[in-house]
């Protein structure tokens, strides 16, 4: 079966960083491409960050130059490097892998950046 499994969220403070993890198993991964969503509740799920099979970019306006996606195809996962953290960013992240009709989703892990 499909799974991703995310690790790195957790609590920080204003300015500080975080590195998130999406392990994927059960996918060609190379075929995917690799996303990070986040959510805050009543608000409506929203992209961060894409990395395309070619290792092409792509961010949210608030986030561009503080967060980095990357992938490693030979571990079959994906990064989000959060730098420069701020309040708003606190939110549950999510990791998709998407291929034309096939779209995968983590578990989610929960961001608070907080004092």
């Amino acid at each position: 079966q499909v799974q991703l499994v995310e690790s790195g969220g957790g609590l920080v403070q204003p300015g500080g960083s975080l590195r998130l993890s999406c392990a994927a198993s059960g996918i060609t991964f190379k075929l995917y491409s690799m996303k990070w969503y986040r959510q805050v509740p009543g608000r409506q799920r929203e992209l961060v960050a894409t990395i395309t099979t070619d290792s092409t970019t792509n961010y949210v306006d608030s986030v561009e130059g503080r967060f980095t996606i990357s992938r490693d195809n030979g571990w079959n996962t994906v990064y989000l490097q959060m730098n420069s953290l701020k309040p708003e960013d606190t939110a549950v992240y999510y990791c998709n892998a998407n291929r034309q009709a096939f779209n995968f989703w983590g578990q989610g892990t929960q961001v608070t950046v907080s004092s």
